[in-house]
């Protein structure tokens, strides 16, 4: 019999949701987070969309945040969602709605949800890596998610790139994150004119001159922290996500300038875009939750 799944993914804008039935998904819905009221709230407002569904036989969350999968809490987040850490989701959700939750840091279910219907589909490994607000990743091994000793690894926003940038107690200061997110190509854009305030504005004007030297230079940030993520993973394949990587000009060149900067050897690396999209969190989630009813 068919297992039906009721996933969400909870960003600190929006919350995604929608049933999966094992092959698509439905009822799919997106609805503000309104993260600053707090992490309580989110976990209020993630029962309420949940109650509108019926008949789900699982719940996966993908969710921002720092997340024990084996626990099913959030052992830390930033204040973009205030009070969420230590917040107990799976004992929370299971308590209202009596049936197995699976949760995952929403890049973790993101390449998830890749290595099952995606991008990664039948790779045994690959890293994936998001470019957005700030820059995620995760590291596929035999097909699952490499965690780490406390549910962290992957944390590729914090390679050093510019040592000299870096500011005491500031963790991220001098980190890739800086540099090659799409928050560091708008603040760069805005520089030189300030109505450049979103990628889709900047790639409309990619043609002038100093709009690609921008983009340019943010395209080599990228290349430097995948210089040290290939030659220390030795991957088959990098999987890149996030809204600003539909732009076909930014994977042409880096895997033009990558394959100038990296040994020989560590050349087999296929550079792809994430195919997923938005629906990667919600994919990966309820594939998660699925095999705690199919065992």
């Amino acid at each position: 019999m068919k297992k039906i799944i009721a996933a969400l993914d909870i960003g600190g804008t929006s919350i995604k949701s929608g049933l999966w039935d094992g092959e698509q998904i439905l009822q799919e819905m997106e609805q503000d987070t309104n993260a600053k009221r707090g992490g309580s709230y989110v976990m209020e407002r993630a029962k309420e969309i949940l109650h509108q569904y019926q008949g789900f036989d699982a719940i996966g969350i993908s969710t921002a945040g720092q997340v024990d999968p084996e626990k099913g809490c959030i052992t830390y987040a930033n204040e973009n969602i205030p009070g969420y850490t230590g917040m107990e989701i799976r004992r929370i959700l299971e308590a209202e709605f009596h049936v197995p939750v699976a949760v995952a840091n929403d890049v973790n279910a993101a390449a998830v949800g890749e290595a099952q219907f995606g991008a990664g589909r039948g790779k045994k490994d690959f890293l994936c890596i998001t470019y957005g607000t700030g820059v995620g990743g995760a590291i596929v091994v035999d097909g699952a998610v490499y965690t780490g000793s406390s549910f962290s690894a992957g944390e590729f926003g914090g390679i050093l790139v510019h040592p000299a940038d870096r500011e005491k107690g500031s963790y991220f200061s001098g980190c890739y994150e800086k540099y090659a997110s799409a928050t560091a190509l708008v603040a760069k854009a805005k520089e030189l004119d300030q109505s450049l305030d979103s990628g889709r504005k900047i790639f409309s004007r990619i043609d002038e001159a100093p709009v690609r030297e921008v983009i340019d230079r943010w395209i080599d940030e990228i290349v430097y922290g995948l210089i040290t993520m290939i030659h220390v993973f030795n991957p088959s394949c990098i999987v890149m996500g996030g809204g600003v990587m539909a732009q076909p000009y930014i994977l042409e060149q880096v895997r033009k300038k990558a394959m100038t900067e990296v040994m020989d050897s560590f050349r087999n690396v296929y550079i792809c875009q994430a195919e997923l999209g938005n629906h990667a969190g919600l994919l990966g989630a309820a594939y998660l939750a699925s095999q705690l009813v199919l065992k």
